[in-house]
């Protein structure tokens, strides 16, 4: 955290000293009670509330409040402890020691607005219960092939240009060619407006407040969704669960200033396209096949299908190599109990009719701690994770290419007839 903070290396004194690192924590826990006090018109109340900053090598843990037992010390105006093995570090909102914290891993950004961004992203989704928020998290596997990312890409590219415009007439062609462009993909992959919607609604609201709250000027908005686009564009293997960090902030940006306050009628039912469609007063085409591929031309529309093509071919030989290893050949299978999980959502695979394979991911659950570095399948029903087979055993400790397992007391893996390893609960 303070070398990020402060902009300094490992060696400088100053980054080294623990009082040092906790008035950098309390200055982070002041400025982001600031920012949503400043910004608590957004959504009708102050999203300030419990906060963790977590270091994510040691589990160091700074926070803004006690804990209801007291597990955590007051030093100055910050709580600091350590975070139990059994959670899981992310950025994410949890409910621990009889608090709904919003925790938040170390290091943070080094630019203000950035740390702001996040911090206010991870309070919005501890505030979405008391605002009418149901979040559910579907998958989106048609942004892993071949027209679904050509025709997100499209509508990414059209929206960059609206943020980009001079001329309110400017930005509504490029936003009825960015929604035309999401209707095709709509078309294309019958239900995806459902599923994209739903992790819209989660992700891409909480992108959208952490955005607002920060307050950035029209020029520094217009670079900071540069900068994202650009990054995932070029760093984001997938886009499957990424994709409306890119979205719903563009299109939540240009509606507040058509209509501020225009979140604030959402909820769990909320319909997001229709409802931009709506504000902005756009029409898309009928034919709307046709219409998205003129308007493709504009957007180098050649270029993104040839690089497309180029994916796609990769990622089916991709796929056919994980679907030996965790499908046809002898693998190591543990189904959950009571599983939490925490993963990389930019860079997975998704293999339909299995489940999707997650680079890399840590499962805890009442059998062990799973920490997995070279991919392991999880199942279309979210009821097992896929591993291969473990090379070294110790009664405790469990070992393959990529992953570690360590097994709680009580549990052990047994080999079946077929060669492969499963979790059985000892009696």
């Amino acid at each position: 955290m303070a070398g990020l903070l402060l902009g300094c290396t490992a060696g400088e004194a100053l980054c080294q000293q623990s009082d040092t690192v906790i008035t950098l924590a309390q200055r982070t826990f002041q400025d982001a009670a600031t920012a949503t006090k400043k910004q608590q018109r957004l959504w009708g109340t102050d999203l300030y509330g419990p906060m963790l900053l977590v270091n994510t090598s040691t589990r160091e843990l700074y926070a803004n409040m006690p804990d209801s037992s007291g597990l955590l010390q007051k030093q100055g105006a910050v709580y600091i402890g350590k975070l139990p093995s059994r959670i899981n570090i992310a950025n994410t909102s949890l409910h621990w020691e009889g608090r709904h914290w919003a925790m938040v891993q170390l290091p943070l950004p080094a630019e203000q607005d950035d740390r702001i961004n996040l911090i206010a992203h991870e309070l919005f989704h501890r505030s979405q219960p008391a605002l009418h928020f149901h979040p559910t998290d579907p998958t989106n596997n048609h942004l892993d092939k071949k027209d679904g990312r050509i025709y997100l890409r499209l509508e990414l590219a059209a929206l960059q240009q609206a943020i980009a415009a001079t001329s309110a007439a400017t930005r509504q062609q490029h936003l009825l060619h960015a929604l035309t462009f999401r209707r095709y993909r709509y078309e294309l992959y019958p239900g995806a407006d459902t599923t994209e919607n739903a992790l819209e609604l989660n992700e891409g609201v909480a992108e959208f407040t952490g955005m607002m709250v920060c307050n950035r000027d029209k020029a520094a908005a217009v670079k900071h969704f540069n900068k994202n686009l650009y990054d995932f564009l070029h760093y984001y293997p997938t886009f499957v669960r990424s994709f409306a960090y890119q979205t719903i902030p563009i299109y939540g940006y240009l509606m507040s200033q058509v209509k501020p306050g225009w979140n604030r009628q959402l909820n769990s039912r909320s319909q997001l396209t229709s409802l931009i469609i709506k504000t902005f007063g756009i029409t898309v085409p009928a034919d709307v096949k046709s219409a998205a591929t003129s308007y493709a031309q504009g957007y180098n529309g050649d270029a993104v299908t040839q690089e497309e093509t180029v994916r796609e071919k990769k990622i089916q030989e991709q796929i056919v190599a994980y679907t030996q290893l965790f499908i046809h050949q002898p693998h190591t299978e543990l189904r959950f109990e009571k599983m939490n999980i925490s993963f990389n959502p930019s860079n997975i695979v998704p293999i339909d009719g299995y489940g999707t394979v997650y680079p890399t991911m840590r499962i805890s659950d009442k059998w062990g701690i799973l920490t997995v570095t070279e991919g392991a399948l999880m199942s279309k029903d979210w009821d097992k994770v896929i591993v291969g087979l473990p090379d070294t055993f110790t009664d405790l400790l469990i070992t393959g290419k990529g992953w570690k397992l360590e097994l709680n007391k009580g549990y052990r893996l047994e080999k079946d007839a077929a060669g492969n390893y499963a979790l059985k609960k000892q009696q």
